[in-house]
């Protein structure tokens, strides 16, 4: 059983794709679950993740093979977004960052991890007039998953950042996941004003012509 609403993972182990610096790692960790491993091929951010969480991921996912990769009960991937979002060209598919949903697909038949994590940019949802959406739930269907998906904003979560994200949950059809639900906000909308304090105390101010933080 998944006892999220309890905050208990501690005898659950995850893996990480496209890990950046961690934001999957941090909350799943932060749960109680292990992360056995990790990959992410930008080294900068490797770099940073290793020294967030003294784990060293390891290259390139699609030069990695699914039995190197540690059995595991839940699969994050946070995958490239950059061939769905609004500010490239939305090739979708058809660009090689599109493909590596795929990656994901290939570990997921082989290792079947009770439940999948996977996020992106929320124009994933209707890009090529929503059919790349429809893809992705068939091929995670086909491999026995219950799909849910839902476009969460980071400001209505405490967050001063106006970040629109779909977010994929797929539970292994075994699972009982009729009860299962996005979470509701639980609070209002947050904004940079929110958080600027009247009188800060030994600030370091960035000046930039380019740039209006405050405005009165």
């Amino acid at each position: 059983m998944i006892e999220i609403a309890d905050k208990k993972l501690t005898n659950f182990k995850f893996i990480d794709l496209f890990a950046g610096i961690g934001g999957f790692h941090y909350a799943l960790s932060s749960l109680g679950a292990k992360c056995v491993f990790a990959s992410e091929w930008d080294s900068f951010a490797a770099e940073t993740y290793s020294q967030n969480f003294k784990l060293k991921p390891k290259g390139d996912i699609t030069q990695i093979s699914a039995n190197e990769i540690p059995p595991h009960d839940i699969l994050c991937g946070g995958f490239p977004c950059q061939a769905f979002s609004i500010s490239g060209k939305q090739k979708g598919f058809d660009d090689i960052r599109g493909t590596l949903f795929f990656d994901i697909a290939r570990l997921v038949e082989f290792h079947q991890p009770k439940v999948l994590f996977l996020e992106n940019v929320k124009n994933l949802s209707q890009h090529d007039g929503g059919k790349t959406l429809k893809i992705i739930e068939k091929t995670l269907k086909d491999l026995n998953y219950t799909v849910f998906h839902k476009v969460l904003n980071a400001s209505n979560f405490g967050l001063p950042q106006n970040r629109e994200r779909i977010y994929i949950v797929a539970f292994r059809s075994d699972i009982k996941s009729n009860k299962f639900n996005f979470p509701k906000p639980p609070n209002p909308p947050v904004c940079l004003l929110d958080i600027i304090e009247s009188s800060p105390f030994n600030a370091k101010i960035i000046e930039r012509n380019d740039i209006e933080i405050y405005k009165e």
